[in-house]
Parts: structure tokens; C-alpha cells; sequence
């Protein structure tokens, strides 16, 4: 059996604390993530079918999710699940419904943060966008980088100023993820020469699961024009304080408007790290919830110093690794414990 990591660090106890939402993107995908979840969370199961079927109305594969939704819970191999087609939507769609999980628990966020495509989820779950409108525009991303040159990811242990000497051929920083974690991205000659060069420098990688090369200038021409779909969309102002990862600083109602602002997010780098470091300077003894596939945002979140320092908690829904539906059931209800210890979460009730 998959081991599942206990749910929070941090102190606990004492006053009801705030919490945050992380919501992953890109990478952290897998075959059937969360879907362990379907038979034993209703709350995540209707909004899952509820995400899958605006995806599929909007113009994805399958009719009424049948597509998205037997891929996801089939043995779709890992490089369709990695391909932007497959990838992009589910990610939304998991972390949108793992957000109305913790809602359903009576959780009231006081701020979300979304890395890449999370960052649309927690668009959604904030009020900015309907989940029709923001799947659309998902699939309008999507049909336009299912076309994009070949290209690709990797993880740098390093800091951005290290690795900018090795950057050439259109190969760029595409995240900054942790104070010495870079994800550099470009078209994948280019990227393999450039990782070769910091191999050889004595750097350790690590290749980010992904076909695209997201967050780079190479996406910039599939991305020509769709800030005019974007536009005829209906904009709210955020409920929830959206933590932009693309800018570090709380997403404002000017942003939100902005069809260019969500058109760039393609092309423009995540800044993980700097935006996570804006939130936790707020203050306060928050609990970071990690509501997607995965650790990895938990697992960066833990080196932060106020993580460290036992000052906020890190709460991840998920088990580190795939594995079976047990593994995902057992991890969700020690979460729902440790939220109804840590943020007095009213409904965080394990059956």
C-alpha cells in the first residue's frame, strides 16, 4: 500500500487557524488521480462529473464528460496523460472538485493560490469565473497548444540567477518554484543541450512530466488571439482573495478583467515561490491545504521558514505517490482530521 504521510506539521491545537488553498498544475498529474475519491466523497464526486461535463459542452472529447471522464478512469498510459489534451482539463477539473471538498467541510479560505492551470480553478472557486466559462476557456488553451512545437520541462536544484548563464535557444526560466528549484522549459533540442550543459556543471535535474513547453515564449503564437474569446466572457470580483502566481501579489478586480492577464499565463513564468512567500508574509498562522494530485506544492511549502519554523501548517489532501483508492480515502480523511483539529473545520468529519 501507498504510505500516506501524516497530514499536517505545524503546531496544532488553540483558536480555529485560517487556511489556503494550494491547487498544483502541470506535473503533477497521474492516471486516475483522486479518482479513488469518486465512491466514497459525494461532495467531490458531483463536482467532478460537474467540471467533466462543462469541459465536454465547451468542445472536449466525449459527450457529457464520457470522453475526459473514461480516460480518467481508465488506464490511460502516462505520456496521453502528460499531453496537454488530457493533462490541462483533468488537472482543472481535480483541483476544482478537491477545492469543493474542503468548501463542503465548512473551510472558508481566506486566500487561494494556483500554480499554472490551478490558478483557473481557484479562479473559479473564488467567484471570477462560472466552471462553464472557465472550462471554455480551458479548452480554448487547450485546442490551442494541442498544436504547439514538441517541447518540454525540467527541474533545476538551483536558483534563477545560477542557471541564467546556461539559458540559450529559446529555453527559459518557467517556473520559480522554491528558493533552489528553477523549472526551466523550451523545445526539446534546445532544452536537452541546455540541460546537458548543467549536468555537466555538477546541477541535479529532474524532467517535469509534460510534452509542451510550458510557460515559454514558444507558446506565444498558439496563444495569438484568444484574449478576444476571453473577453466575451463574464468576469466577477474575487470572493475569495486569489494569491496570483504569475504576479506574487493578490489578484485584483482590474486583473481579473483582463482578458490578456489570463491569455499570457501560457506564455509568462510561475513564480510559485515569490507568491507563497507574498501570502505567508500576511502573517497569521494559516494551514496550507493542498487540494490536487500530489504533494508536490506540500512538499515546497515545507521549506518555507514559516513552515519550518512550525508558525503555519501544511495540510496535503492526496498521498505522496499514485496509488490505490484505499490510499486516496485514507489521506483524505486525515486531512478532514487534521482540518477539524488545525481550522475547526465544522463538517471535516472522517466516516
Amino acid at each position: 500500500m501507498n504510505d500516506v504521510r501524516p497530514a499536517a506539521d505545524g503546531r496544532d491545537g488553540g483558536t480555529p487557524r485560517p487556511v489556503a488553498l494550494l491547487l498544483p498544475g502541470q506535473g503533477a498529474q497521474h492516471p486516475r488521480m483522486a479518482a479513488g475519491l469518486m465512491a466514497a466523497e459525494p461532495v467531490f464526486a458531483e463536482a467532478m462529473e460537474e467540471a467533466l461535463t462543462a469541459l465536454a459542452d465547451a468542445g472536449g472529447p466525449g459527450g457529457h464528460g464520457t470522453g475526459l471522464r473514461a480516460d480518467w478512469l481508465g488506464s490511460l498510459d502516462t505520456a496521453l496523460t502528460d499531453h496537454v489534451t488530457r493533462s490541462q482539463p483533468l488537472l482543472f477539473a481535480v483541483d476544482y472538485a478537491l477545492g469543493r471538498l474542503v468548501l463542503g467541510w465548512g473551510v472558508r479560505p481566506v486566500a487561494l493560490l494556483g500554480h499554472s492551470i490551478g490558478e483557473v480553478a481557484a479562479a473559479v472557486l473564488s467567484g471570477v469565473f462560472t466552471l462553464p466559462d472557465a472550462a471554455a476557456m480551458v479548452h480554448d488553451r487547450v485546442a490551442r497548444l494541442a498544436d504547439a512545437p514538441p517541447g518540454g520541462m525540467v527541474a533545476v536544484a538551483a536558483t534563477r540567477e545560477e542557471v541564467a548563464p546556461f539559458l540559450t535557444d529559446g529555453v527559459v526560466v518557467g517556473a520559480v518554484n522554491a528558493l533552489r528549484q528553477t523549472v526551466l522549459a523550451g523545445p526539446d533540442d534546445p532544452l536537452r543541450t541546455v540541460t546537458a550543459a548543467l549536468a555537466d556543471a555538477g546541477f541535479v535535474l529532474q524532467r517535469v512530466p509534460a510534452s509542451t513547453a510550458f510557460h515559454s515564449p514558444a507558446l506565444a503564437p498558439a496563444m495569438s488571439g484568444a484574449d478576444e474569446r476571453i473577453a466575451a466572457l463574464p468576469v466577477g470580483e474575487p470572493r475569495i482573495p486569489v494569491m496570483s502566481g504569475y504576479t506574487a501579489r493578490f489578484l485584483t478586480p482590474a486583473e481579473a478583467k483582463d482578458p490578456a492577464f489570463w491569455t499570457r499565463q501560457p506564455v509568462a513564468p510561475v513564480l510559485f515561490w515569490p507568491a507563497l512567500d507574498a501570502l505567508l508574509a500576511q502573517g497569521g498562522d494559516l494551514v496550507l491545504v493542498e487540494t490536487g494530485p500530489g504533494q508536490g506544492l506540500s512538499q515546497l511549502a515545507r521549506r518555507h521558514p514559516a513552515v519550518r519554523s512550525g508558525r503555519c501548517a501544511v495540510v496535503p489532501l492526496l498521498p505522496a505517490r499514485p496509488g490505490t483508492a484505499e490510499d486516496d480515502v485514507t489521506a483524505v480523511r486525515a486531512a478532514a482530521a487534521a482540518l477539524r483539529d488545525l481550522a475547526g473545520a465544522p463538517e471535516a468529519r472522517p466516516v
